[in-house]
């Protein structure tokens, strides 16, 4: 049995199912995704009907991002976030056109379903952005650090390749787990289009929601699966790319 994480989808459906089945994923295989489903390219609405479907025959794990949390508060409350309609609600609302309120309401279920964090059996954690606790994700206050912070992943790129756990200067917030995956802060940043690694932590969004890719990892061989560039896929769409 693998376990694969994902990252960032942003409506994208298709670059979904190119990377389900590029990985060739079984029924056996454990997904663990990374949030932000929804926001940006057309399919929001598809995509969350995807995931329940393919939660009923794989073992899968839904952490919560933070436009998951603004489309969450919109179907529970029909309040539209300004931020989040200029950053990808304004999609994710049209994408439900269509979608009884039957529907709508099962997708609200598994919005707040969604957990934070999870850590696996073999002490990795997996959360969208990051957090700040120095003792570790049990002791964050703010639960939007969650879905929010980047301060984690710039600690981990500035640190000295040669620094290693064991020294006093390893930063607190690092050594809780064997490894840290996470989305939220694209990869294509920094003129990546392929998931980074910084200390032990593993940055899985390759910038889906503009003109990356969608990136699956296996979490022990480290092998990549990716999806087309979206705007190839969504050749008539913009994305999150205004």
């Amino acid at each position: 049995m693998r376990t694969l994480v994902i990252g960032d989808i942003h409506g994208g459906l298709k670059a979904l199912i190119q990377v389900l089945e590029s990985a060739k994923v079984v029924a056996e295989d454990k997904l663990v995704f990374l949030g932000d489903y929804v926001d940006g390219w057309s399919e929001s609405a598809q995509v969350i009907q995807y995931l329940i479907e393919l939660s009923k025959t794989n073992d899968c794990v839904f952490i919560k991002g933070n436009h998951d949390a603004w489309a969450e508060t919109w179907l529970a409350e029909d309040h539209i976030n300004d931020i989040w309609y200029q950053h990808g609600g304004k999609e994710t609302i049209k994408s439900y056109s269509g979608f009884t309120e039957e529907e709508k309401k099962a997708h609200l279920n598994f919005f707040e379903a969604m957990p934070m964090y999870h850590i696996d059996t073999e002490n990795r954690l997996f959360v969208h952005a990051g957090f700040t606790s120095m003792h570790g994700v049990e002791k964050e206050h703010n639960i939007q650090s969650f879905y929010f912070d980047r301060t984690l992943w710039e600690m981990a790129l500035t640190m000295d390749k040669q620094m290693k756990k064991m020294s006093k200067f390893y930063p607190s917030r690092l050594k809780h787990y064997s490894e840290i995956f996470i989305g939220h802060t694209p990869t294509i940043n920094y003129f990546v289009m392929h998931p980074m690694n910084a200390a032990n932590v593993w940055n899985i969004d390759t910038g889906a929601a503009f003109t990356g890719r969608l990136s699956a990892v296996d979490v022990v061989t480290k092998d990549i699966f990716q999806s087309d560039i979206l705007p190839d896929l969504y050749p008539n769409e913009k994305g999150r790319n205004k």
